[in-house]
């Protein structure tokens, strides 16, 4: 079945006065970026975070955030006592060393030392936190459920590209039958050009006149890019919707051969009705490549 890159997933957890807050989303991407914002002391999982994604997805520009807070009821900031002794202490020493050299200087205030580096801080990162397979659990929840965000997506894509490729048969249809009766007119048309060439002058080479016509059937037949169309590329489309394992890159292949086959079209149409039919096939085609663009 087909998959999207686009998805979203969000989880919420707390447990021990700590509350987890963890979002994954992704967007179409040429191949597999990931993405990853977390705390600074988790960055140990970021490894394991990784692998997982790799094993599940092959394409999208995948981002992973996790926020990790105090509940609001245990208080926001804690004091560091080694850093507050630290720091007492070795503004002893500097007083002391002033006083011994006769100089005078202002008084330090408790607020002074509070506002030190690493004096006071997030009750939150002070907190011991929690064992790593903890966060990894919860996180494999929530990939799960990205997972399946993904997979929702990708329904939703496989039934506008089916209906897509449906719409694709009767116009190729449409194509070969005014081809059909182009000929007709085109070959009355041709006829009717020859002979008053052949009026207007004795000299006409047979051999020249004969090669010229040949060029001029080559560069008219479409039969080779109808049948391309009709027996190889739709039924390739067709199949690629229901293939194992991502299939957005050879989606993205094919239609820049569909694309090739119907601007050969137009510019061998010489036909009002046919180039009609292959402007719609383009306008189709470009709309499929809109939605193939999201297939992983």
């Amino acid at each position: 079945m087909v998959n999207s890159m686009t998805g979203f997933a969000a989880l919420e957890t707390a447990s021990d006065g700590l509350s987890r807050s963890w979002e994954v989303r992704s967007v179409n991407g040429r191949g597999l970026d990931i993405r990853l914002r977390l705390p600074d002391r988790l960055g140990r999982l970021e490894i394991p975070i990784r692998e997982k994604i790799k094993a599940k997805f092959a394409r999208g520009n995948v981002s992973v955030s996790l926020r990790v807070s105090r509940d609001s009821a245990q208080g926001g900031m804690v004091v560091n006592p080694d850093t507050l002794a630290s720091n007492i202490e070795v503004l002893k020493q500097i007083e002391d060393s002033a006083l011994a050299q006769g100089l005078h200087i202002t008084p330090v205030t408790p607020a002074n030392i509070l506002s030190m580096p690493g004096v006071i801080g997030d009750a939150a990162q002070a907190q011991t936190l929690p064992e790593d397979s903890v966060f990894l659990a919860e996180f494999d929840l929530i990939l799960a459920d990205f997972e399946a965000s993904r997979a929702q997506e990708g329904q939703a894509l496989q039934d506008v590209l089916s209906g897509q490729i449906a719409q694709m048969a009767p116009l190729v249809e449409a194509a070969a039958t005014y081809a059909a009766a182009r000929s007709e007119t085109a070959a009355a048309r041709l006829k009717r050009n020859i002979d008053a060439v052949l009026e207007a002058t004795d000299t006409i080479d047979p051999d020249r006149l004969a090669q010229e016509l040949a060029m001029l059937a080559v560069k008219t037949d479409i039969t080779e890019e109808i049948d391309r169309l009709a027996n190889a590329h739709i039924p390739a489309a067709q199949a690629l919707l229901t293939a194992e394992g991502p299939v957005g890159r050879r989606f993205d292949f094919l239609m820049q051969e569909f694309n090739r086959e119907a601007n050969t079209l137009c510019s061998k149409s010489q036909d009002a009705d046919l180039t009609q039919a292959g402007l719609d096939l383009k306008v189709l085609i470009d709309q499929m490549r809109e939605q193939v663009q999201n297939v992983e």
